[in-house]
């Protein structure tokens, strides 16, 4: 058994700090009710309504400049199959839209559409769209053993003066 316990509050405990409760506890796993002694709560107060606070601020502008938007470069290009490389995340949905309508509707194709669009929106990191381009351009693809391939040797290292 701790003798510590603690707990992390969601951004839905407004009414919490406001000050309106009438007790704070937990039950625990053997059905036993835990609560805490009230001048513990009036100490804690003061952190809880800051905490809701911040939450309930808008998150701070994105790492990434606004205005780049759809001209951010991925990390690095996405091979195509035809030879080709997408650059920027405006690349992504031309190559998207240029694709027969039937494989467009695919969900792996409407998932990197929407990962495309929450970067930008967002200002997340590109690897984000990166991912669901390349899941959905590989959805198909199962890597195959080559059995051909040498097997390593698993057994010890030989020292110079072994040999």
């Amino acid at each position: 058994m701790g003798e510590q316990f603690s707990a992390y509050l969601v951004p839905a405990h407004q009414k919490l700090a406001k000050g309106d409760y009438q007790r704070i506890g937990f039950t625990d796993s053997f059905g036993r009710s835990h609560w805490a002694p009230r001048q513990d709560i009036l100490r804690a107060l003061p952190y809880i309504r800051e905490e809701c606070d911040r939450l309930a601020k808008p998150p701070p502008l994105a790492r990434h400049a606004p205005d780049q938007g759809w001209k951010r470069q991925f990390d690095e290009p996405i091979a195509l199959p035809a030879g080709l490389a997408l650059i920027t995340l405006r690349d992504a949905p031309t190559y998207i839209t240029e694709l027969p309508k039937k494989e467009a509707a695919e969900p792996e194709w409407q998932a990197a559409i929407e990962a495309l669009m929450l970067v930008v929106e967002l200002g997340r990191p590109t690897m984000f769209a990166r991912i669901g381009v390349m899941r959905a351009l590989n959805r198909g693809h199962v890597r195959a053993f080559n059995p051909s391939r040498k097997d390593p040797h698993w057994g010890r290292r030989k020292l110079a003066r072994d040999r």
